[in-house]
C-alpha cells in the first residue's frame, strides 16, 4: 500500500544556464541553416539529370530522391554534387517541380525564346488600312498566340524568354539579343501575314533562314498546321534580320493573313490563337526529340 508521496522540487535554472541554453538552441538553428543553404532535393522521376547545363547533353541515372550540394550554376541550371567523384546539373526552375517526367516529353528543362512581332508605334499589318483601334492590328494577336505558346511551354517544363511580354517597341537586333544572351534552345518569331490586296492571301507559312536545325525546326512545327481550318502553304526559305542573325535554330510562323476577311476572323479568336499556339508547341517538342 503507498502510504506517501515523495515530493521532488525541481530547482529553477539560474541566469547564466538560460543564456547557455539559448546559446545552444541558437548555434543548431545556425549550422542546421549553413548545412542546408546550398542543397537541394532532387527527384529523378520529376526533373532532368542531365552531364552538363543543357537538354543536348547525356542524362545522368539517379534512382531515388536525393539531398545534394549545389556547387556551381550556369545558363539557369545549377551543378550539383551526386559524390565525391561525380556532379550533374539539373534546371534551376524544375527544382520543386511535382509534374511526373515523360518520355514523350522533350520540352521539360529546355529553354525557348518566343518573340511576339512589332509591337509599341509599330502595328504590323492591319485588317483595315490606317485603322487606329488595336483589335485590327499584327502587333495585338502576335502577343496574344505568344502567351499562350508560352503558357503551354511552361506547363510541360520548359523555360520561356519573351522578347516582349507587353504593347511596347522593342528593335529587331535587341531581339536578337535577347535569345542569345539567355542561351536558348530554340527561336519562335511570331507574326501575321498580309496581302497587297485585301482578302487576297490566306494560310500559313513557316520560315526559316539558316540550314540544319531551324529548317529542321520549321519543318516539324509546319507539319502540326496541317489540319488547320485555313491552309498550310508550308516551309520556305526568309530573309528576316531575326532568324538571319540569330546563330540559333531559328524560325519564322506567318499564322494567317490580316488583311483577308476570312483568316483574320479565325485569328481573333482565342480558340485558334490557343490551337497555333498548340501546333508550334508540339513542333519544338517534336524536333527536340531528335536532338
Amino acid at each position: 500500500m503507498l502510504t506517501g508521496v515523495i515530493l521532488i522540487k525541481s530547482k529553477p535554472l539560474n541566469k547564466s544556464a538560460l543564456v547557455g541554453c539559448t546559446f545552444i538552441i541558437l548555434a543548431i538553428f545556425i549550422l542546421s541553416a549553413l548545412i542546408y543553404h546550398d542543397t537541394i532535393i532532387i527527384n529523378p522521376t520529376t526533373i532532368p539529370i542531365k552531364s552538363g547545363p543543357g537538354i543536348n547533353y547525356s542524362s545522368v541515372n539517379m534512382k531515388q530522391k536525393k539531398r545534394v550540394f549545389i556547387i556551381g550554376e550556369r545558363r539557369n541550371w545549377y551543378r550539383i554534387r551526386l559524390s565525391d567523384h561525380q556532379s550533374a546539373w539539373v534546371p534551376s526552375w524544375l527544382i520543386h517541380s511535382k509534374r511526373p517526367l515523360n518520355n514523350q516529353n522533350h520540352l521539360a528543362g529546355a529553354i525557348i525564346a518566343i518573340d511576339p512581332g512589332h509591337g509599341g508605334s509599330d502595328s504590323g499589318a492591319e485588317y483595315k488600312d490606317d485603322s487606329d483601334k488595336s483589335k485590327y492590328m499584327e502587333k495585338t494577336y502576335t502577343l496574344k498566340i505568344a502567351q499562350s505558346l508560352a503558357h503551354q511551354l511552361e506547363s510541360s517544363g520548359a523555360q520561356v524568354v519573351m522578347t516582349r511580354s507587353t504593347d511596347k517597341d522593342v528593335g529587331l537586333k535587341e531581339r536578337v539579343r535577347i535569345a542569345e544572351n539567355d542561351h536558348v534552345d530554340c527561336f519562335v518569331s511570331l507574326h501575321l501575314n498580309s496581302s497587297p490586296t485585301q482578302n487576297e492571301g490566306s494560310g500559313i507559312t513557316t520560315y526559316y533562314y539558316h540550314r540544319g536545325p531551324s529548317k529542321q525546326l520549321a519543318k516539324k512545327v509546319s507539319h502540326q498546321f496541317k489540319n488547320f481550318p485555313i491552309s498550310n502553304r508550308g516551309v520556305e526559305f526568309g530573309d528576316f534580320l531575326v532568324i538571319r542573325d540569330t546563330k540559333l535554330p531559328s524560325i519564322l510562323c506567318e499564322t494567317g493573313y490580316v488583311n483577308t476577311s476570312k483568316d483574320f476572323k479565325l485569328i481573333r479568336q482565342s480558340s485558334f490563337q490557343k490551337k497555333a499556339a498548340h501546333a508550334i508547341a508540339k513542333g519544338i517538342n517534336l524536333y527536340l526529340a531528335n536532338q
